[in-house]
Order: structure tokens, then sequence, then C-alpha cells
């Protein structure tokens, strides 16, 4: 089997840290693993798999000799470093946001839409992780009767606001817990115990960053145009893996039995449905795992040819790291 030389950007991060583990987990041929971050990481070192590695300064100049860069940075270091990587000969795989929507530059849930990666001009962008639970979680649906409309309500862990969204939610547990006043730092208000309405700025019409993602992405991923998506995200107090209300209006009808029949076949998805038996998806039951729970099926009484279920999955691993790695395993075929 050939083996390729992999870099990972961004690799002392939360998601950097899971692609790596991943990498290992799912036995990816992997020849020589360069690990790059920013310079105030360099020259720590990282053990995997019984070796050694030393963190290094991710440069123009990093990716020589590399075969495949899983992209962990930031939009900034992602618009800076990728094209480098793409000049030196590597095929970046991007969990950015930075190409997501450009026209050259695929945007692949390879469960949905692996066909895609082959249209790759050197950059394959990952999607946002709502976007890839909620479309992992209804593409058989969709592949059954095309989906026209969704409307969604997603419930999002601290951890996809990283490391800092983890540790403030311990830290105000813990000061209120002993009457202390509480600190803000990394939301725009008080996270333990509370929701909050906003990720990301709002835009003329009211809507966030992280909400129109579900439609522009879902479109492209979807091969779609006309898909409408109404979506509202929310922070909740939860560690990880985020939960997804969603409902589905379809060209035809599916009925819950045909959706739990088609579900049960599913890529990448765990029919967890069993309400009467308080059995349906829930963050703590899928945290740590790549399998989109979905439960909760039910006709929406309130419309023709619609349908209602309720999604959960881990946005660390699924929604990031594991959704690379399964592109980078589409790339080498």
């Amino acid at each position: 089997m050939k083996k390729y030389n992999v870099a990972i950007l961004g690799a002392t991060g939360a998601v950097g840290q899971e692609m790596l583990k991943v990498l290992g987990e799912r036995n990816f041929p992997y020849n020589d693993l360069k690990l790059l971050a920013s310079k105030r990481s360099e020259g720590e070192t990282v053990e995997f798999q019984g070796k050694k590695y030393v963190i290094e300064e991710a440069t123009e100049n990093s990716f020589e000799n590399v075969d495949i860069v899983l992209c962990a940075a930031e939009n900034n270091i992602s618009e800076a470093l990728s094209p480098a990587a793409v000049r030196a000969g590597a095929v970046v795989i991007d969990n950015s946001s930075a190409f997501r929507m450009n026209e050259d530059v695929p945007l692949v849930v390879p469960e949905v839409n692996a066909e895609d990666v082959k249209k790759h001009k050197g950059i394959i962008a990952n999607p946002n992780c709502s976007t890839i639970i909620a479309l992992t979680a209804l593409n058989e649906l969709n592949k059954y009767s095309k989906i026209k409309r969704m409307i969604v309500s997603t419930y999002q862990a601290v951890s996809g606001a990283g490391i800092n969204g983890i540790k403030e939610l311990d830290q105000q547990i813990k000061d209120i817990s002993e009457g202390k006043p509480v600190e803000i730092k990394t939301f725009q208000h008080q996270i333990g115990f509370n929701l909050i309405p906003q990720i990301g700025d709002f835009d003329e019409m009211g809507y966030s960053q992280e909400e129109m993602k579900l439609q522009n992405e879902g479109r492209k991923i979807f091969h779609n145009p006309e898909l409408k998506v109404n979506c509202t995200c929310v922070r909740v107090p939860v560690y990880r893996s985020h939960s997804e209300s969603i409902t589905i209006e379809t060209e035809k009808e599916i009925t819950p039995e045909k959706a739990r029949e088609l579900l049960s076949g599913a890529k990448g998805v765990k029919l967890t449905d069993e309400p009467l038996n308080k059995i349906y998806p829930m963050p703590l039951d899928t945290s740590d795992q790549d399998l989109i729970y979905v439960g909760r099926i039910r006709k929406d009484i309130s419309s023709e040819n619609s349908l209602a279920l309720w999604c959960c999955g881990d946005q660390v691993r699924k929604g990031a790291a594991t959704n690379a790695v399964q592109i980078a395993e589409e790339l080498i075929k």
C-alpha cells in the first residue's frame, strides 16, 4: 500500500489533536508526519504511535515533500498558507470556512457527495460542523425525496468555540457554585446555566453567520441551489456534541416508518428512535465517536410532505476531524 506524507496545520488545537488521533484510529497510510502550529508552540513534542514528533512553526516553506495537509487552523492562517501548500504540490483538506464557497473548491461530506473530491484543484473544504451533522442525517431522506425546505434549530456545545469555551464553562460553574462573580471572556454572555441564541455576527436580516452556513453549504453539498433553510443557532452549556432539531419539507411524502427504514441503513447514521422507551439521541451518548444519532422521527402535523426529527453528533470528530480524514481517504482511493 502506498503511504503518504501528511502535515497537520494547527496541530496543537482541539481539532488538530483530534485529527492526529483519528489518523491513528483509522490506520491512515501515512509515511512521514509533520505537525505545524504557531511559533509559540515550536519545539514542543507530541508522542504518537510510539514516536515523538517536534512541533514546527508553520510558514510558507513548511510543505516541501508533503502530499496531504489537514488544515485545522483559523481562516486567516488557512488563507495565507493553504495556497503555499498547493504550490508545493500538496492537497489541502481545510477545516476553516476560508474556501468553502469558492466555486472551484469542493465542499465534501463523504457519506453524501464523495464524488466531488475528484473535482479539486488543490483544496478541498470541510463543511461547518452543524452542516455535516445535519446533512449526514438527512442524506438518505433527500435521495428518496428531494428536500425543498428545512427549519433547523441547533444546540451547539461550548467546545465548538475551542478549548477556551470549555474552560469558560468550567470556570463559570465553579464560580457560581462558590457564589463568586462570573467572568465572561469567550462568549457574549454567561454560558453557565444559560443559553445564548447567537453564534457569529448578525447580518442585516438578523441572521448570524453560523445560521446562514447551513443553507449556503447545504445547497452546494446537495447540489440543490433552490434549497431553502431557516436556521437558529444556540450555544448551550454542554461540553461536547451538537444537537439539532430539524423539520424538512420534501417533494413527496416520507412517512415516519419510511424514514426509519431509510435511516436504518444510512451511512454514518445510527437510528436511535424508541421514544416510548426513552431512547433518543443525546450529546452524552454521541460524544467521542463518529456516527450521527437520529431519533424523535415524526410527521410534521403543521404541513404536508413534512417530517420532523432530532439528531446529535460529535462536532469535534465527525463535525471536523473525522470528516477531514474521511476526505483524505477518498482522495487516495
